[in-house]
């Protein structure tokens, strides 16, 4: 696969990757096929290199992923048809085609000389009969000047500007009986007023405009963007257009082999006996294979194929897309953005402020299908610089499709292999075994309940990986040792010590229950004290938590408040409580000691306070 020039042909497909490497299995799967045969009734055709074979996606947004012979040109065919017909109803509307050009399947070949009994128009636009109608009804100012205007529309689909084969068109034009007949046919019925030599070469022409496997990608990809090319921005089909031209390829695109593709593939599609296959998920992703081996109905072989792998590894059927199709990541964000509500020290927030660019987190929503599943693993693989945690919150998220969860699959074994561990909010496993997997001893990462307790997983592993020497995470401390006490000349620090209690709560138990009445001044000596509170399900979830060396109780010792919120042992905390007569007595014995303990604990509380909001606030409650 070799890279495109972005400057002339938008962007190059994407070498590696989740979605890449699924597109090079289905190459892979495809080539040894070597059934079919080339194109001879037209000379030209039967000159081709026959075994050459590209696969390219283009998303509807715009990225590109391929394998094989995506540079080759070759002309594009009955590819043509559905943009022509486009063309046709831009320029005369839906309701004037409409009266020439019928919408129903044949299910006869595509270059049967015949019409419908009943209404003598071609019964569709796909087969021969139907594009040649369309041709005929394209505007301008002479002969010239329509088929520019056709090969100008085709251009704005492809992003690029496209040129006629004419060796090809000489080919075709020189052998070209049959659709000659047609011509006169259409003429004789009235369904064509203008010359039927003139409508008959504007088709050879359209069909013999060189394209390449990545320049149909991109066709596909405008249609599946509702007209608009996803590269270029140019608007190339209006959108009830779109729909129009989508539902005829839908039923009409594969000719006599329609049914069979519908119920196999499920994607409104087009084919070429130039070799192309050229298929359309609306609002997701354009499909594009070339392959001039040719099957009974005048398709590809490997791109029948191609197509149909695709479509079944990817989830692409049409039918399968029941609800918003392209899962948004609603939010991307690092844990400096974002912190936990662990409330840190200052050596660790330095860390974090360095380096918490390297931990990052998405929030996903809608339904995680292909689309959905793509962009996200895009987004992670395009991040910029080291990545050392990822965390997917899935709890949003409704409907996974199978190639959802092997796609994320695939993503976390290629960031493990870099180093990079992924972890899951998804307490209802909805990516099933990917999630159930993932346990605290697994290298590749874990499964969290909520996204508070994910990003305290990835600063610490920023921590482990990043704190300096010399910088350990907080130690157990002695009373006197206490930063509310440090600002305390020694004498009057001791002696002070000496009025705290010294309590150990074991982890998950009560300290201090929500509503309480002031208790005590707490100091925490070892492990960490959790602040909580319930949402309107009634799940608790964390407000902040504390650490040694940090305090709680101050606001209801210093102004009489009861507790907003409850106190539970996260871990086996050791604390050191100065009870509330203690703390009274300081008034009378001793004033200008509980000031300076005073303006400590204010500044504390304030600091706590303003910490806790903020992570309240970047983590919308959870």
């Amino acid at each position: 696969m070799g890279p495109v020039d972005s400057a002339a042909n938008g962007p190059a497909p994407a070498g590696n990757g989740v979605v890449a490497r699924i597109v090079d299995e289905v190459y892979r799967i495809c080539l040894s096929d070597t059934s079919g045969d080339l194109a001879d009734y037209i000379p030209e055709l039967a000159a081709v290199q026959p075994d050459s074979f590209g696969i390219c996606l283009a998303t509807a947004d715009g990225r590109v992923y391929g394998s094989g012979d995506l540079e080759t040109a070759f002309t594009i065919q009955s590819i043509s048809k559905p943009f022509t017909y486009a063309l046709a109803l831009a320029d005369r509307g839906v309701a004037a085609v409409a009266e020439r050009i019928d919408v129903e399947p044949t299910g006869e070949p595509f270059n049967e000389i015949s019409l419908d009994p009943k209404t003598q128009r071609p019964r569709n636009p796909m087969i021969n009969a139907g594009a040649i109608a369309a041709a005929s009804l394209i505007e301008g100012r002479d002969a010239a000047d329509r088929f520019a205007r056709i090969r100008r529309s085709y251009s704005r689909f492809a992003g690029r500007e496209l040129t006629m084969n004419e060796a090809v068109y000489a080919s075709e034009a020189r052998t070209g009986y049959r659709n000659r007949a047609i011509g006169y046919l259409l003429r004789g019925a009235g369904i064509i007023d203008i010359d039927p030599d003139e409508a008959v070469d504007r088709y050879f022409r359209q069909c013999s405009l060189d394209v390449t496997c990545r320049d149909l990608a991109m066709m596909a990809a405008t249609l599946a963007n509702n007209g608009l090319n996803p590269v270029t921005g140019e608007r190339a089909l209006s959108r009830p257009l779109v729909e129009q031209v989508l539902s005829v390829m839908t039923t009409c695109g594969m000719y006599d082999a329609a049914g069979d593709w519908v119920t196999t593939v499920g994607l409104p599609a087009k084919s070429g006996v130039g070799g192309g296959i050229l298929a359309v998920l609306p609002g997701q992703i354009g499909i594009a294979v070339y392959s001039p081996r040719l099957d009974a109905h005048g398709s590809s072989v490997r791109g029948v194929k191609a197509c149909r792998e695709l479509s079944n590894r990817l989830g692409l059927h049409f039918l399968h897309v029941t609800r918003a199709a392209h899962t948004a990541i609603r939010a991307a964000y690092t844990v400096t953005d974002a912190p936990s509500r662990l409330r840190r020290d200052a050596d660790e927030l330095a860390v974090l402020g360095q380096f918490g660019e390297q931990a990052r987190i998405f929030e996903l929503h809608g339904d995680l299908l292909f689309a959905g599943a793509e962009s996200t693993v895009r987004a992670v693989e395009d991040t910029p610089g080291k990545l050392e945690a990822l965390v997917l919150d899935v709890r949003e998220v409704g409907d996974v499709a199978p190639v959802a969860v092997r796609m994320l699959n695939d993503l976390q074994t290629e960031l493990a292999a870099a180093g990079t561990r992924v972890a899951l909010v998804d307490p209802d496993a909805k990516l099933g075994h990917m999630a159930s997997s993932l346990d605290p001893d697994d290298p590749r990462g874990r499964v969290f309940a909520d996204r508070d307790a994910a990003a305290e997983w990835c600063e610490n592993l920023v921590l482990d990986t990043y704190r300096p020497a010399g910088v350990h995470p907080p130690a157990a401390l002695r009373v006197e040792q206490h930063p509310a006490l440090a600002a305390l000349p020694e004498d009057e620090r001791l002696e002070l010590a000496k009025e705290f209690e010294i309590r150990t709560v074991a982890r998950g138990e009560l300290i201090v229950a929500r509503d309480s009445p002031r208790s005590g001044l707490f100091l925490i000596l070892d492990g960490r004290a959790r602040f909580t509170f319930d949402d309107r399900a009634g799940r608790r979830h964390r407000l902040v938590t504390l650490s040694a060396g940090m305090s709680f109780g101050e606001v209801p010792m210093l102004v009489g408040v009861r507790f907003a919120n409850a106190a539970y042992a996260e871990t086996t905390v050791r604390l050191a409580v100065l009870p509330p007569e203690k703390f009274d007595l300081l008034t009378s014995q001793a004033p200008e000691l509980k000031l300076a303990l005073l303006e400590r604990l204010a500044a504390a509380a304030y600091a706590q306070a303003e910490a806790a909001v903020r992570a309240l606030a970047a983590h919308g409650g959870t």
